[in-house]
Parts: C-alpha cells; structure tokens; sequence
C-alpha cells in the first residue's frame, strides 16, 4: 500500500526543471504529481509518474541524481475538513509526517494526500482502521 516517488536533487540554476520535464516527455513518462522544494544552493523534485522505474532510468542516463522513496497516499474528501480527518488520525496516533504533498482530482468529490511518513506501515495499518483510503501504488500511478 506504497507508492514509489522519484527524487532528484537539483542545482537551483535557471533550465533544471525544464530539463527534466523534457527528459520525462521524451521518453513518454506522465507525471501524476510532483512537488519541488528548495534551498539557497539545491532544490529537490519528487514526482510521482506512471512509470516510476523508467522515470528512474531516463533521468540517470541524463545525468541526474535520483532517488526512489515511497510515500503513503490517502484518498481525501474535497469539502472543509477533509484533510483534517486524516490529520487527526496522524496526530492521535503519534505519527511523524516528514512532508506531504497532495492535489484534488475532481473539485467538490476527491483529493489525494501523498505522504512521507517516519514509519510508512505503522501510518497505513492506522489510516485504514480508521476507515480511511490507502490508495495502492497501482491506483496511483495509473491515474
């Protein structure tokens, strides 16, 4: 109940990130979500694509730094307190959220949260005895 992200770890100089949506659109790589943080000197890119091996592969030919980590990701309501249900559930159980990231896939119906958690198994077996949605990476990467 994991999905696999791409990190790559990035100058922060005008063209990386251009680069590398070229890279992925090259090699027909569709990029599902993506988040990019950064600092005075480096940034870093976590994407989530439909082939995240290849997504891999493409950008180490490149010449790229990369990573593979997995996150959790969680089926959210789109309405006021839909995040906020999973967040208790995270902060009663004592879970520590690295970082997240998260978009809506239909305004009004669905959202989804993509999480880094300390301790990925102990966050899923607690999602989901509170009934919420643990997406598979399956289901994620096939959207």
């Amino acid at each position: 109940m994991k999905v696999k992200q791409v990190a790559v770890f990035l100058e922060n100089k005008s063209g990386r990130l251009a680069e590398i949506s070229h890279c992925l659109a090259a090699a027909n790589i569709n990029i599902r979500a993506l988040s990019l943080a950064d600092t005075a000197d480096f940034g870093i890119l976590r994407i989530v694509a439909d082939d995240t091996d290849k997504a891999q592969r493409v950008l180490k030919e490149q010449g790229f730094t990369v990573g593979i980590t997995e996150l959790v990701a969680v089926a959210a309501e789109d309405k006021p307190g839909g995040l906020d249900k999973i967040l208790q559930v995270v902060s009663k159980t004592g879970l520590n959220v690295e970082y997240m990231y998260a978009f809506t896939q239909v305004s009004g119906k669905t959202g989804m949260m993509l999480f880094r958690f300390e301790k990925p198994d102990a966050a899923v077996t607690a999602l989901q005895a509170a009934g919420i949605k643990v997406l598979s990476g399956e289901e994620v990467h096939a959207l």
